[in-house]
């Protein structure tokens, strides 16, 4: 996964990773539950590919995952509305994630 220009951010979710989350989350409802816990855990067994500092450095990109992370009060949507919405998402999921995604170290 590469970073968005300015470094902070992630780029989109590669492609393949894209279309195995909304088939996960269209399907699989203990991976629902992971997601809406821990969306980058999701994320990882969807074959997300975190980004990562040359040489073992610390890295300020933020993980998609964080950018995905529902509030604890946040709703998923329903398998349907996923299943229906799906052209959508993945549309969206092909663009870079907004400047309001919060910057944090992946591997501290």
């Amino acid at each position: 996964m590469a970073t968005t220009k300015k470094g902070n951010g992630p780029a989109p979710l590669d492609p393949k990773v894209a279309r195995k989350l909304l088939d996960l989350l269209s399907t699989d409802n203990e991976f629902r539950r992971l997601f809406k816990k821990d969306a980058h855990a999701a994320l990882l067994k969807a074959g997300y590919k975190p980004p990562t500092a040359p040489h073992g450095a610390a890295t300020t990109m933020a993980s998609a995952g964080a950018c995905l992370q529902m509030a604890g009060s946040g709703r998923i949507a329903t398998k349907s509305q996923v299943i229906r919405d799906r052209q959508k998402l993945e549309q969206v999921l092909s663009v870079p994630f907004g400047f309001m995604c919060p910057v944090q170290a992946i591997d501290g």
